[in-house]
């Protein structure tokens, strides 16, 4: 079975190497030393000065919306995973979606500022895929309105914009450690942010509002992660730049193979550095999509429907006219993407497309 990806695993003994020294500590979670190392080793590789470890993305979105006291009304992107929705909703906000752009399918910024009102506090943006937002169109719109940025960054670990770390930009940027991801720690996910006050502020909210053993500043949950994962997190980053590689390798193939196919993939955004997580295609029409899904099944491999449905269609949320998105949602699939991906896999799935569509 070929699925959408396979999560890379460090050698055994590494990451044995990392548990026997937990067993000896017998410190199996709250902010122990592994976390600690990972935090800091985070810190170094993405050029970062205030980054949290968290249990994993979704909760990472819920702390962001928490610590920068969001209420009323927080645009959004219809195209996304279900929980850049859903954490809005949880945290007793309400959702209000601004289509996409066709070519980068993230949140168009030239039909944000039609969507604000006196009830607005924020825009909460993904970066769809890795490939950033026009970060500096957001950034202007958000001054002018005194509005807050969340961007949902759960796909960028390694995805650069103008240099550094996409992760240094908005308030808060989040991300996700999950086992799927190009950087993982099994489950997991992170918050950054440029204010040692709203990391300050976040790490309380993490730890059930915690400022000393017998004293708490605010209302927290338990949003910490253990040395387990932690350690994963240790051995698989002293491979992220070989998997950055290898997805590139992968990725390039593709690229290459399909081209000339009737088909588009994303365009990615000038002065950023694209981390090759995925390898999104939309084809013609969803009858399309629908037959290049079942042909390739029928093989044994297995794409995904990234993103489907479009999430102004869930019953949970006001309606809103997102005619892009509802239209790339019916459209588009992301093929099998991993480290170490064979030669002969790509071909495959190349192979299949073309019989398929031509």
């Amino acid at each position: 079975m070929i699925n959408v990806t396979r999560p890379f695993l460090p050698p055994l003994e590494e990451y044995n190497a990392y548990t026997a020294s937990i067993w000896e500590r017998v410190w199996l979670t709250n902010n122990g030393p592994l976390v600690n190392q990972l935090e800091a080793s985070l810190k170094q590789y993405l050029g970062m000065d205030h980054l949290l470890f968290l249990s994993n993305g979704t909760i990472a979105l819920q702390i962001a919306i928490k610590a920068l006291d969001l209420t009323g009304e927080i645009i959004t992107t219809p195209f996304s995973y279900v929980a850049t929705t859903s954490s809005i909703v949880w945290e007793n906000c309400t959702p209000v979606f601004v289509d996409i752009d066709r070519s980068s399918l993230n949140i168009n910024p030239a039909l944000i500022e039609a969507a604000i009102t006196e009830k607005t506090s924020a825009i909460l943006a993904t970066h769809v895929f890795g490939n950033p937002c026009d970060i500096d169109a957001i950034a202007q719109i958000a001054r002018k309105h005194d509005l807050k940025v969340i961007y949902d960054a759960a796909h960028c670990f390694g995805t650069t914009y103008k240099g550094k770390s996409v992760f240094n930009y908005g308030d808060i940027s989040t991300t996700s450690f999950h086992a799927t991801k190009l950087f993982h720690t099994t489950e997991g996910g992170a918050v950054f942010t440029p204010s040692a006050q709203l990391h300050n502020k976040m790490a309380q909210l993490r730890n059930f509002g915690h400022i000393t053993p017998e004293t708490f500043g605010v209302a927290g949950i338990n949003g910490k992660n253990s040395e387990f994962h932690a350690a994963m997190g240790l051995c698989n980053l002293k491979y992220i730049d070989d998997i950055l590689a290898d997805r590139k390798r992968v990725v390039d193939a593709y690229l290459q193979q399909l081209e000339g196919l009737n088909l588009t993939t994303i365009q990615t955004t000038p002065d950023s550095g694209f981390n090759y997580a995925y390898m999104p295609v939309v084809f013609e029409n969803n009858a399309i999509t629908m037959k290049v899904i079942k042909a390739m099944n029928e093989k044994d491999i297995y794409p995904r429907r990234y993103f489907y449905p479009c999430l102004s269609t869930l019953n949970y949320v006001n309606k809103y006219d997102t005619p892009v998105s509802m239209d790339i949602s019916q459209r588009i699939i992301c093929l099998p993407v991993y480290h170490a991906m064979p030669q002969e896999i790509i071909d495959q799935v190349c192979s299949i497309i073309e019989e398929t569509i031509s």
